[in-house]
């Protein structure tokens, strides 16, 4: 049986911190540029050769910074992102009620009938103890019957689900057995601002653990793109 974990990975992307300083100040007909200037160490800040890099001014960085306290999305729309994020149907579920400023594609069960990939939580959590009606607290007091069962769902879901392809029957109608704990790919494109309002949201304390996992993983993955920004945005 395969089991899996949660992956982010970036695809491709479009622009830049100077991209969201640009997009601001067009409103005055300006624009800004890189500054220039020589250093003598690596990226690491270990000396090394003197070499030049580019780097934003610190009128921009205010700039930036500005924008993001006030609440001025339009110019971190401007930087564009695409990643491949793999997770759990339950996950991706809510994950795709994030729709503002955001495309997605999706594996489709419809086409594909390779087997199934399950993901398998490192520990099962108790319900609350305050009576909320969501959330967990601390572990549950079993964790073996959780795994035990778990195994025994997913190792008979793809005995069931192969055994259906092999007597002919659909794959999109096979696909109705599997659980909500198989995992599914899809590839995401969109803006920088979107990004944060769903990295604001899922990594909220209230949120599900499992997509806080999945919010601080694709926020570690984009925030090379604009570091400035995502610093100001998050």
């Amino acid at each position: 049986m395969n089991t899996s974990q949660f992956e982010v990975t970036l695809v491709d992307s479009m622009g830049s911190d100077l991209a969201v300083v640009n997009a601001a100040r067009v409103s005055f007909n300006k624009q800004s540029e890189y500054e220039t200037i020589e250093v003598g160490y690596d990226e690491d800040c270990n000396p090394g050769e003197p070499h030049t890099i580019k780097r934003l001014n610190n009128k921009d960085k205010k700039l930036i910074k500005y924008l993001a306290q006030h609440g001025h999305w339009t110019p971190f729309s401007q930087v564009q992102y695409q990643v491949r994020i793999k997770a759990p149907i339950f996950v991706a579920r809510q994950w795709f009620k994030h729709i503002v400023g955001i495309t997605r594609n999706e594996v489709s069960r419809r086409y594909v009938d390779s087997t199934p990939e399950f993901y398998e939580p490192t520990t099962w959590r108790a319900k609350p103890t305050d009576g909320a009606k969501q959330g967990s607290s601390g572990a549950a007091e079993s964790q073996y019957f959780p795994n035990k069962y778990l195994k025994d769902i997913h190792e008979n879901a793809i005995v069931c689900y192969e055994k259906m392809l092999a007597q002919g029957v659909c794959p999109e109608q096979a696909r109705m057995i599997l659980p909500q704990s198989m995992m599914t790919e899809w590839v995401e494109t969109g803006s920088l601002a979107a990004a944060a309002r769903i990295y604001a949201q899922r990594t909220d304390a209230h949120a599900q653990v499992e997509i806080q996992e999945l919010a601080k993983m694709f926020g570690d993955c984009l925030e090379d793109i604009a570091p400035i920004s995502w610093g100001c945005l998050t």
